[in-house]
C-alpha cells in the first residue's frame, strides 16, 4: 500500500484535496515531495546521443569520418519533415510504498518544460510552466502537474499545449514529441558524468527525514554529485519558492550541458554509462534515428543559442479542488509564446581562442564593482585582473547588490576586450555587454573621479563569483 492517497473521484479525489490543503498550511516536512527530476537537458536526446553515437569521432582537427557520418545521417530537417519541432519535456515526481521504497504509481509532473528546437538557426527555447499552476484539467479547474495523472503524456500534452495556446499539429497534438524522465534520471546523468560544480550563492538548509531529503549548502563552489544535485533542485523554502526551485533547475541544466559537450567525455565508460541512463530512465516516442539526427546536428550547440523562461504569475489563491494554485499572468504568457513560435536568429558565434589571447591585459584599463553583496568579493576580481598586467582604474560597489550573474561592460574601443577579461576571471557564466566608448562626464559619475581616465570594460562581480582563488595581496587599496 503506498503512502500517496489515490487521486480518483469522488472519494480519493477528496481525500487528495484534504492532503493537499495540509500541505499548503505548512506541514511541508511531511509531505514535502518536490520535483527533483533535471528535466530539460536542453536536447536532451541531442546531447546523449551526440556523445553516445558520435562523440568519438570528434577533434578539432578535420576527421575524414565526419564526412562519412554526414552522409549516412539525414539532416533533421528531412527526418521531421519540417524545420521546427515542439517537444514536452515531463520529469515524474514520486512516492514511498510502506516498505519505504520510491515508487512513481498515480504520478504527477513536477517538471513541466516545453522545448522548440530549430533546425536551421540551431537554436533551442524553453519555457518552464512552474507545477502550481492554476489549469483546466480534463474540465475541471486543477493544477497543472495533475494532467499526468489522468491520461499520461498524451493527456499533459493536451493540458499544456492549450494552456500555452500553442497550434496544433497535423497530427492533433502540441507536441512533436515527448520524454518523460523517471526517478533516478538526474541522479543517475550527473553521476555518469562524474558530478557537476555548481556556484551556490545562498545558504540552503532543509531536512525531510520523511522524504528522504536532507538539503545543507552554503555559498561557494560546490562539486555536487547526482544525489547532491537533486537536493540542491528541489529546495523551494526560500522567498520565491517553486520559481526559485526552477531556476535551480535551469542553472544546473546549462552545467550540465557544458560538461557534457567536453572533450573528457569523449570516452567508451562515459558513453555507456550514458546510453545505460537513457534505456533505463527516460520514456520518449522519439525514434533511434531522429535522435541520431538531432544529436548530430547539434554536436556544437553554442550555449548562447539556448534560451529558457518560465511562465510568470500575478498571484496565488486558494481553491476547493486542489489547495493554493498560482494565477498565471496572462500577458506575460502570451508574450513568452509569440517568441517560442516566432522567428529564430542565431547568436554571433564565440571567438576563436587565439584570436582573445592576442588581446594585451596591459592595454586595458578596468573598473569593477562588487554587485554581489559578499564583501571583498570586488576586490578579489581587481587583484587578480591586475596581477595579470590589467591597468585597474577603480574599484567600488555598484548600485545595488542583487547581481546573480558577473556582467563584463566592454566598449567597442577594443575588440574582444570583454572576452579576454572574462578568460582571466575564469568565469565562463559571465555575461559579456557592449556598450558605447563613455564620455568624461560618464566615467566621473561613475568612478568619483575629479580627472577620469576612461575604462576599456567595467566589470560587475556577481553572486556566481565565488570561491575563485585570490591574487597576491596588493599594497593599493580596495574595496
Amino acid at each position: 500500500m503506498s503512502k500517496r492517497i489515490d487521486a480518483e473521484p469522488p472519494i480519493g479525489r477528496e481525500a487528495r484535496r484534504r492532503r493537499s490543503e495540509q500541505f499548503e498550511t505548512g506541514d511541508h516536512a511531511k509531505h514535502d515531495r518536490l520535483a527533483y527530476i533535471l528535466g530539460a537537458f536542453l536536447l536532451v536526446f541531442g546531447l546523449f546521443t551526440g556523445l553516445v553515437a558520435f562523440t568519438m569521432v570528434r577533434s578539432h582537427t578535420y576527421n575524414p569520418v565526419v564526412g562519412i557520418v554526414n552522409y549516412f545521417v539525414p539532416a533533421p530537417e528531412s527526418v521531421f519533415g519540417k524545420e521546427r519541432i515542439f517537444v514536452l519535456l515531463m520529469g515524474l515526481d514520486y512516492d514511498y510504498n510502506n516498505l519505504d521504497e520510491p515508487t512513481s504509481k498515480d504520478s504527477r509532473t513536477d517538471k513541466i518544460e516545453a522545448y522548440a528546437v530549430d533546425f536551421p538557426s540551431k537554436v533551442v527555447k524553453a519555457i518552464a510552466v512552474p507545477r502550481d499552476m492554476d489549469a483546466i484539467v480534463n474540465g475541471h479547474e486543477d493544477k497543472i502537474n495533475d494532467a499526468y495523472h489522468y491520461g499520461g503524456a498524451r493527456n499533459t500534452d493536451l493540458v499544456v499545449g492549450s494552456f500555452l495556446g500553442l497550434p496544433k499539429n497535423d497530427r492533433g497534438t502540441y507536441f512533436d514529441r515527448y520524454m518523460t524522465f523517471r526517478i533516478n534520471t538526474a541522479k543517475d546523468l550527473i553521476n555518469a558524468i562524474g558530478g557537476v560544480d555548481v556556484p551556490v550563492t545562498e545558504t540552503l538548509n532543509y531536512d525531510d527525514t520523511w522524504g528522504h531529503l536532507h538539503i545543507h549548502f552554503k555559498p561557494g563552489m560546490t562539486h555536487m554529485d547526482g544525489d547532491q544535485a537533486v537536493s540542491y533542485m528541489r529546495f523551494r523554502h526560500d522567498a520565491c519558492s517553486d520559481p526559485c526551485r526552477i531556476r535551480r533547475q535551469q542553472q544546473v541544466e546549462r552545467l550540465t550541458i557544458e560538461k557534457l559537450k567536453s572533450d573528457k567525455f569523449n570516452d567508451l565508460t562515459h558513453i555507456a554509462q550514458l546510453i545505460d541512463v537513457l534505456r533505463r530512465d527516460v520514456d520518449t516516442n522519439l525514434t533511434p534515428d531522429e535522435m541520431k539526427s538531432v544529436g548530430w546536428s547539434f554536436r556544437d550547440l553554442n550555449v548562447a543559442d539556448i534560451h529558457q523562461s518560465q511562465v510568470p504569475f500575478t498571484s496565488d489563491k486558494n481553491t476547493n479542488c486542489c489547495g493554493d494554485v498560482l494565477i498565471p499572468d496572462d500577458a506575460g504568457r502570451a508574450k513568452l509564446v509569440a517568441d517560442f513560435v516566432g522567428p529564430y536568429f542565431a547568436a554571433t558565434p564565440p571567438p576563436s581562442a587565439d584570436a582573445v589571447a592576442a588581446i594585451k591585459p596591459s592595454d586595458l584599463r578596468v573598473d569593477v564593482r562588487n554587485g554581489s553583496g559578499v564583501p571583498g568579493l570586488g576586490k578579489k576580481v581587481a587583484d587578480l585582473l591586475r596581477r595579470d598586467g590589467y591597468i585597474i582604474n577603480s574599484v567600488g560597489n555598484a548600485a545595488s547588490f542583487d547581481f546573480d550573474t558577473t556582467q563584463i561592460r566592454a566598449t567597442s574601443k577594443t575588440p574582444l576586450a570583454g572576452e579576454r577579461v572574462r578568460s582571466d576571471i575564469h568565469l565562463a557564466s559571465a555575461t559579456i555587454t557592449p556598450i558605447p566608448v563613455p564620455t568624461a562626464a560618464t566615467t566621473a559619475a561613475t568612478a568619483g573621479s575629479a580627472t577620469p581616465v576612461l575604462a576599456d570594460v567595467t566589470v560587475i562581480v556577481g553572486r556566481d563569483y565565488v570561491n575563485v582563488p585570490a591574487a597576491p595581496a596588493s599594497a593599493a587599496p580596495a574595496k
